[in-house]
């Protein structure tokens, strides 16, 4: 078979129009949760009170937000992922602002994203543009563009904004954008 030429492919933001969020039916957002423009929260998703979701982000189905997680712009969170905001959790000992304490705090900044049934232990920030891969145990920050796997979660490369890989290993390369974003 003869080897096919390509391009790199061509990739452009989404328009943000400043929809109101689209929160399927099935859905549960408490009163007290912020969810910015243009976000959609899918189907079977918990939404608690001081959970702060930016604009345009997409959180999948079978996800829960906890009080303590903070979502900056268009972070997209991939089906069953799982956030913590305790890190020590035992249910006959009360750990949240109730009982005098507070929340563990996650963190993700703008255009990270969260695998499929990845799991964030709080306290951890996600650094903007990381990507967590599917399955992933995030138990420390994880910064700025890295690409982490495994449980636990470790350093396997590096992503542009785009999301495509730049670079492969745990040494943050010099650049950090692929051949179809730095054209």
């Amino acid at each position: 078979m003869p080897k096919r030429e390509s391009s790199p492919p061509s990739f452009t933001p989404r328009p943000r129009p400043g929809e109101p969020a689209k929160i399927y039916p099935t859905a549960i957002v408490q009163p007290g949760a912020t969810i910015g423009p243009d976000a959609v929260v899918g189907a079977f998703c918990f939404v608690a009170s001081g959970a702060r979701i930016g604009p345009g982000c997409r959180i999948q189905c079978h996800t829960s937000v906890w009080n303590g997680v903070i979502l900056e712009a268009d972070v997209f969170v991939g089906p069953a992922a799982t956030f913590t905001n305790v890190r020590h959790p035992r249910a006959a000992f009360s750990r949240g602002p109730a009982a005098g304490g507070a929340w563990d705090e996650t963190y993700v900044e703008r255009g990270a994203t969260v695998g499929a049934s990845a799991t964030l232990v709080a306290p951890v920030r996600i650094g903007a543009h990381a990507m967590i891969a599917a399955g992933a145990v995030v138990t420390r920050d994880v910064p700025s563009h890295a690409i982490v796997a495994g449980v636990p979660a470790r350093i396997i490369g590096w992503a542009c904004v785009c999301g495509e890989t730049v670079a492969r290993g745990a040494r943050r390369p010099k650049r950090l954008q692929c051949e179809a974003c730095e054209g």
